[in-house]
């Protein structure tokens, strides 16, 4: 059975006053429009008080912390504070931030919970995710139809003197850049240290119109965004989630790559790609450890799905779908403060047979890997129009990477008390999925779906590449 989890307050939180909200709606881009109608983000950080350097507060203390620095937080993101609306005059999709006041109901809806049988330690430390928990820590938004909500924030008491931080974001309004922008300022803010994070980056910017997508014209490509909005959501104001994005049932595990793990990955993966594949790797510089891990993951997915599942034949071409951010690509560049959407999709190819060779395998998924990240930085908005691109493969052969390892999850979500235990993502949907943050002291965590049949294969190939000592317990490093 899953933990009972009882909500003891439902409150909203507001933009202060005295901020100053965008005087118009703000229109999505075409980048922002294609995340409508599919799943939202949800986000939890699980604090442990191990009565050292990570001591929560006491909850109600914990609470009002957080619920203050929240309302400061939002007046530098009032896109999360307001609504997602239609404008049936132009077919348009807006961020409406004129209710993000506390007048007519508006801001942040605010969950204050408690989960008095869920112990914060276990689901810290389990190598398996206990996702009915996870999803009970979390809020929903109802987001199938317009107006809707882009933020939702629930803190949650747990067993043993944990907390829970949950966050729910409509995926049209943050991409994986934006949500950790967020929520480093929130923690900064929670901290009291507000002003000193505002300065450590770029001001936040929202103007659309510096996204020039091909054929989209200037302004923001107004135009290409609604013809996005007809093609994927005929029939705004509805927004209902597509189905075939929900796969229930679905197998999760984490495994942490520690830093010096990921050193031998990578002169691996460098002998693989050198000549004859000798020892002697010569000049072929070592591969980003982003590229080592989406090397390994995707053929420990494809071995998963061939031995014994007999889903992919060695004959089968296989993918592996990820996203690259464009913000310092594009000409001219939005630049690092822009908060939204601003991604464009990668899709690396092979045959199965050639990830599947005991003896240069993820070599090879790591070149195809590297040539898309190569093509994303030459061309970044030739996978703008990603959802077309996957309609045309099976996704049964497909893993999805989401996230980055340079997402210092961890480092982040420090809202005054020490570092999260742990932090997953909760939205997970397709058998197949991997989620990469960096991970505590360094190194990698990389989150798996998969149906359940196939985990343990999926786990034995990880684990066993070439005698790494990964462990799967995301607060344990080899």
């Amino acid at each position: 059975m899953p933990p009972s989890v009882n909500i003891i307050e439902e409150a909203r939180v507001a933009v202060p006053r005295t901020a100053a909200l965008p005087p118009e709606p703000i229109r999505l881009s075409a980048l922002d429009a294609q995340w409508i109608t599919l799943p939202l983000i949800q986000r939890v950080l699980i604090f442990v008080n191990d009565g050292g350097s990570s001591m929560p507060p006491p909850f109600a203390s914990a609470v009002d912390a957080l619920r203050a620095s929240l309302a400061e937080t939002l007046a530098r993101f009032p896109t999360l504070a307001g609504r997602i609306v239609h404008v049936p005059a132009t077919g348009d999709a807006a961020f409406d931030c004129g209710t993000a006041g506390s007048g007519g109901g508006g801001g942040v809806r605010f969950l204050v919970a408690e989960a008095s049988d869920a112990d914060a330690a276990r689901l810290a430390e389990d190598d398996d995710h206990d996702a009915e928990a996870f999803a009970g820590l979390v809020p929903a938004l109802d987001t199938g139809f317009l107006p809707a909500e882009t933020l939702a924030a629930q803190v949650t008491r747990l067993r043993g003197g944990g907390l829970a931080v949950g966050v729910a974001m409509h995926h049209a309004a943050v991409d994986g850049r934006s949500v950790w922008r967020f929520l480093r300022a929130w923690a900064a803010a929670c901290r009291g240290e507000g002003d000193a994070d505002a300065a450590a980056g770029p001001p936040t910017t929202f103007d659309r119109a510096v996204i020039r997508l091909p054929g989209g014209g200037g302004g923001g490509g107004e135009e290409l965004a609604r013809s996005v909005l007809r093609k994927w959501t005929p029939d705004l104001p509805v927004a209902a989630v597509a189905g075939h994005f929900i796969r229930p049932n679905l197998s999760r595990r984490t495994f942490t790559v520690t830093a010096q793990d990921m050193r031998r990955l990578k002169q691996r993966v460098v002998a693989e790609l050198s000549p004859a594949h000798t020892q002697d790797a010569g000049g072929t510089p070592p591969p980003s450890s982003f590229v080592a891990v989406a090397a390994l993951a995707w053929v420990s997915f494809v071995r998963s799905k061939r031995h014994p599942a007999g889903i992919i034949s060695a004959a089968d071409e296989v993918y592996l779908f990820f996203f690259a951010d464009c913000r310092a690509r594009l000409d001219p560049p939005p630049g690092d403060g822009y908060f939204g959407t601003c991604i464009s999709g990668c899709l690396a190819r092979a045959t199965a047979g050639d990830l599947l060779a005991d003896d240069g395998g993820v070599g090879v998924a790591a070149a195809a890997v590297a040539e898309e990240v190569r093509r994303a930085a030459e061309d970044p908005l030739a996978g703008w129009d990603w959802m077309s691109t996957l309609e045309q493969v099976d996704m049964d052969r497909l893993m999805n990477l989401a996230g980055s390892t340079r997402f210092d999850a961890y480092e982040a979500a420090d809202f005054g008390w020490g570092p999260p235990a742990r932090t997953e993502l909760v939205t997970m949907n397709h058998d197949g999925q991997v989620v990469l943050v960096a991970g505590k002291g360094g190194g990698v965590q990389a989150s798996v779906s998969l149906h359940p049949a196939h985990m343990d294969a999926y786990k034995s190939h990880f684990l066993s590449y070439f005698g790494l000592s990964i462990t799967s317990n995301p607060t344990t490093h080899a």
